[in-house]
């Protein structure tokens, strides 16, 4: 029997993907019964495999192994009343989040900027990761001024929405004052909180909201997994969920 080259071996293991044979969350055989299987060496195994997982359809966990990876493809709509969760459930998606930390900090001249705040002033970032079906496709900081919102983190957590936690200030509704948007690869750290493949990319989203008369009320920056999300821009005032 001849040695299959990788292409062929990774053919061979997409259509298995593609057909229902693996399925998502399945372990895919060890490196030496890939290899005893398919009649190849190593290089050839490893190779197949580094390209599914650039593809995305696998995911190599270290210490863990390989997994026939699904990820969610969701549309998050960026409109005049952009709202995270509500923007994610129509898709059938359960969607979590954890909130990785935060802590008062001097805000950086970029921050100050944007929520009008003199240089110096101090800020609360929260940093806080955004689950599709268990799987990671956001994670970021979220800027909010120190003075006016001391204890902002504990309230969003025990209201559990940025829009019900707005309400317990008085502020009964908010929009986005200004999106950018931009792609670059990932950084190792990002891929790895973010369950990917290094070399695919990320999708940087900076975003301002303020009250309806303008006023600033946070700045985020937030990293998205490029190849789960697509992003929709909504004209006018779209209320997105």
């Amino acid at each position: 029997m001849n040695k299959m080259t990788w292409t062929m071996i990774r053919d061979t293991l997409a259509s298995e993907i593609a057909d229902g044979t693996l399925n998502p969350g399945d372990q895919l055989p060890t490196e030496p019964e890939l290899v005893t299987r398919f009649g190849a060496g190593r290089h050839s195994v490893r190779r197949a495999i580094d390209a599914l997982a650039r593809e995305g359809k696998l995911s190599v966990e270290q210490g863990r192994g390989t997994f026939i990876d699904s990820p969610p493809l969701l549309t998050y709509s960026v409109g005049k009343r952009t709202r995270l969760r509500k923007n994610l459930l129509p898709h059938g998606y359960k969607v979590t989040g954890d909130l990785l930390g935060a802590e008062q900090i001097v805000a950086s001249d970029r921050v100050a900027a944007a929520l009008n705040l003199p240089f110096g002033a101090k800020v609360i970032e929260s940093r806080r990761i955004t689950y599709a079906d268990d799987v990671p496709i956001a994670f970021g900081s979220v800027f909010h001024d120190a003075e006016r919102f001391a204890d902002i983190v504990e309230r969003r957590d025990l209201l559990g929405s940025t829009t019900e936690t707005y309400k317990s200030y008085g502020i009964d509704d908010y929009v986005r004052g200004e999106t950018s948007m931009y792609a670059r690869p990932a950084k190792p750290f990002e891929a790895e909180t973010l369950r990917q493949h290094s070399d695919m990319p990320v999708m940087i989203v900076q975003a301002l909201d303020t009250e309806l008369g303008g006023r600033p009320l946070s700045y985020s920056k937030v990293i998205w997994a490029a190849g789960r999300v697509r992003f929709a821009m909504k004209p006018g005032d779209q209320e997105n969920g």
